[in-house]
């Protein structure tokens, strides 16, 4: 049996849950749960706010634990071994973008908290094919975060080969913004942040060069359009024909932030500069590999609160009010 922490309902607390996951597949990995992130991804799920969740959800895909046990065909892994596992728990491995390295974008995956029990328990079992080996001597407390959110923000400098000369700024310094100064800073870029005036300091502690109040009109009314990308993490609808404006000609306004709300977008402010837009979610395993070689070269690291995960309802309470700097962990 597996003993997690699920809501039963949309927006409910969770409440302790067991279930009998049956006999291991032949590809499965069992993985025992050591250290588990909480995202907001999870509190989108958990609320239904996406509409694809199935109840009851047991959360929770940013998780670090020891293999336990390993299916008949798995010859990748071993048991006593210390994984990862992010957003996706299976990938079909037929499809064309599976075949090119692309299995984030296959288009019959398995997320790990859709339809799929996640690492809010202590034990989670997913395919082998998305089971993360992760490197020696790498921080595990600051790892699980990394997989979800170190990925997102990682993988734009990979799909669009950054330059380390490229100015880049990022829209928002939370769960996401935080990583990208750090690995846009470690990258060699010319980073600027833009931010609320009471994170002005942090943003340049974290590695920004630049760091921009967004809400001053003068000071954003000012600035050059100078900015190769902008790399946007915030979940709010703004002002992004400004912000198209700070591009140089053939720059990029990038979303990893799931804003809901749509794009109002004046299509001249595309096509006078050859501006792009473009979005993503996770990365590739190979991506992943990449990011985490990558972080623990240059000691990328979530700024992280830690919770025990019996006080996993106030940690989820913590994070829907914004009191967060800037990801939290859960440990047993």
């Amino acid at each position: 049996m597996i003993n997690a922490y699920a809501a039963l309902e949309a927006g409910a607390k969770l409440t302790p849950y067991q279930y009998d996951p049956g006999p291991i597949g032949d590809h499965e990995v069992e993985i025992e749960v050591r250290y588990c992130g909480i995202c907001h991804s999870d509190i989108s799920i958990i609320d239904n706010d996406w509409g694809m969740s199935s109840y009851p959800v047991v959360a929770g895909h940013e998780v670090v634990g020891i293999v336990s046990q390993l299916g008949a065909a798995v010859t990748n892994l071993s048991v006593g071994q210390t994984v990862g596992l992010g957003w996706y728990a299976d990938y079909c491995e037929t499809c064309e973008q599976c075949h090119n390295g692309d299995e984030n974008i296959c288009s019959d995956l398995t997320p790990t908290i859709v339809g799929h029990h996640g690492g809010f328990a202590d034990k989670v079992r997913a395919n082998a094919n998305s089971v993360i080996r992760l490197p020696e001597g790498i921080d595990l407390k600051s790892v699980g975060p990394l997989l979800c959110g170190g990925l997102t923000v990682f993988n734009p400098l990979i799909q669009f080969e950054t330059k380390p000369t490229d100015k880049v700024a990022v829209i928002g310094i939370g769960g996401l913004g935080h990583l990208a100064l750090q690995f846009l800073q470690a990258w060699g870029c010319e980073v600027t942040a833009f931010t609320s005036s009471s994170k002005l300091q942090e943003a340049l502690d974290m590695g920004a060069h630049y760091s921009v109040d967004s809400r001053d009109e003068a000071v954003m009314a000012e600035l050059p359009r100078k900015f190769d990308m902008i790399l946007s993490t915030v979940n709010v609808k703004l002002d992004w024909n400004l912000y198209l404006s700070k591009l140089k000609p053939r720059g990029r306004l990038h979303f990893v932030g799931a804003t809901m709300e749509p794009l109002d977008i004046k299509v001249f402010n595309l096509t006078e500069a050859q501006r792009s837009i473009s979005g993503s979610d996770t990365g590739s395993m190979q991506t992943c590999n990449k990011m985490l070689e990558f972080a623990q070269r240059h000691q990328v690291k979530p700024v992280i609160e830690m919770y025990p995960f019996e006080q996993i309802n106030e940690a989820i309470e913590k994070l829907r009010n914004g009191d967060v700097r800037y990801r939290i962990v859960l440990e047993r």
